[in-house]
């Protein structure tokens, strides 16, 4: 088996004191030229804040979704009500969370490249509280055997589109050349 390389950013909410100095550096960072402006608003990382309660949970952005979430949850901390989406890190249609403010395209967290400054992304480099921890394992990858119906699927819309026989005789010369 194969093993893969998983990064990710721990987060410490009882470390986090909502300074936003992870948004501010990631935003220099991914300007162009890099550091020619600092605009949280161009982030991959925010930090969403429940000022009542004093309670702040940076949110790194991850990955990018058609659609909105078909269900929302709700969890409960410290007796306060917080939709699923207060922590998703998908950029989705149903917010502007993690969009680029003119373009309106998505911002995905790159740990900030292939040769962040000095081994760490920048958020974490520049937190001062050490909410942030950039962590690395690695995982062994499972190769997914397709399901039988999904095979089924596909082969059922191109008979659709091309015809059997047409299928057929494709299958066929391909099982033939091995």
């Amino acid at each position: 088996m194969e093993k893969k390389k998983v990064k990710f950013i721990r987060v410490n909410l009882d470390k986090c004191n909502g300074c936003r100095a992870c948004e501010v550096a990631c935003s220099g960072f991914h300007a162009k030229p890099k550091y020619s402006s600092f605009n949280p608003a161009r982030s991959r990382i925010r930090v969403v804040a429940d000022l009542l309660n004093e309670e702040y949970v940076p949110i790194r952005s991850t990955d990018y979704t058609k659609a909105g979430c078909d269900g929302r949850r709700f969890y409960t901390i410290k007796g306060k009500d917080y939709s699923q989406c207060s922590f998703c890190g998908s950029v989705c249609p149903t917010r502007d969370l993690f969009k680029e403010p003119d373009s309106g395209l998505p911002l995905v967290c790159d740990f900030c490249g292939d040769d962040p400054p000095n081994g760490l992304p920048l958020c974490v480099q520049m937190c001062p509280s050490d909410a942030l921890t950039y962590e690395e394992r690695e995982e062994e990858e499972v190769a997914e055997e397709p399901r039988r119906e999904d095979v089924e699927t596909g082969l059922q819309s191109m008979v659709v589109k091309h015809g059997l026989q047409k299928v057929i005789e494709t299958i066929t010369r391909m099982a033939n050349k091995g």
